[in-house]
């Protein structure tokens, strides 16, 4: 197929979950970074269903890191790719685009010291964070990025439990206690916002960090059919707000009218068994309101 025939850097005819998040915003990323891209990929959800031996759903040079060293390969990456600028007359080298990518799993937990590592380095990197709460391609295991009471088969609900029992890993936050030049939140619920934060990551050298919503109907339990409006209303009740950060100032928000956090929790299998606990309803509720009133979000309509 020629290139001019390809709609888009990602195809079609992957092995994704119908109403899959996280392809939905590989597709997005990849088509917004541009062919002049290298990636580096950790084991995952999206390393299985996109490059299934022998075929690849990817338009780009591609990568399969370990589950834990995407950015260890991708700092590799862009220090070979720095050493042949320096050392030869290739001077277009320093217009491809590294990315390094992996899920929360990847990136919060088992991924976290790599790419600290990345970080402190101050290298020419975009690491993406593919958020969909859970280990999704292990069993559905909770995360650091899980939210509070969410029910995973590691934080299961019970007649003890109300499921996880931690608040989100404030990952931006550590991100930006590293002193990197850009630090972003984005969702496939408002696609035109996630691109525009991909080339704007990329347009600066640096590291940079992007951390994308992408909901999992198989993992969260709702129909396929709501990975859109469930993205948006995760934005739109403050549970999950969008920011970005240069240099560690604040410099964008995403303003909302707020919903209840009901709207979004109810359609979710994993949040079924505290939709009629007013108190623990009440401790999401105060989680978005925290959100809210920490990153002013409110419209001036609102």
């Amino acid at each position: 197929m020629s290139g001019s025939q390809i709609k888009s850097l990602f195809a079609s005819g992957h092995t994704a979950c119908a109403g899959c998040g996280q392809s939905l915003a590989a597709r997005l990323v990849i088509d917004a970074a541009g062919p002049n891209t290298i990636v580096a990929n950790n084991t995952g959800c999206l390393e299985v269903f996109s490059t299934k031996y022998p075929e690849s759903a990817w338009g780009i040079p591609w990568i399969h890191s370990l589950f834990e060293n995407a950015a260890a390969v991708a700092s590799g990456i862009e220090a070979a790719l720095r050493f042949l600028e320096e050392s030869s007359s290739k001077k277009r080298l320093r217009d491809i685009t590294v990315i390094a990518q992996a899920g929360d799993g990847g990136t919060a937990d088992i991924g976290l010291q790599a790419l600290s590592g990345m970080w402190e380095r101050g290298q020419n990197i975009l690491s993406i964070c593919y958020d969909n709460e859970a280990y999704e391609n292990t069993g559905i295991q909770r995360s650091g990025l899980t939210p509070y009471d969410a029910s995973t088969t590691t934080s299961p609900a019970g007649s003890r439990s109300f499921g996880n029992p931690r608040i989100k890993k404030p990952l931006p936050e550590i991100a930006n206690a590293h002193g990197i030049i850009y630090v972003a939140t984005a969702t496939v619920g408002f696609p035109q916002d996630l691109q525009r934060k991909v080339k704007k990551a990329i347009s600066l050298k640096g590291p940079k960090y992007l951390q994308i919503h992408v909901p999992c109907p198989l993992g969260w339990g709702y129909a396929s059919s709501l990975t859109y409006q469930i993205a948006r209303l995760a934005v739109q009740t403050g549970l999950y707000p969008l920011v970005e950060y240069e240099n560690g100032v604040l410099k964008g928000v995403f303003k909302i009218s707020p919903k209840p956090v009901e709207e979004y929790l109810k359609p979710q299998r994993r949040f079924k068994h505290i939709i009629n606990n007013p108190e623990e309803l009440s401790k999401i509720q105060e989680i978005a309101n925290d959100n809210i009133k920490k990153y002013n979000l409110v419209t001036a309509a609102g």
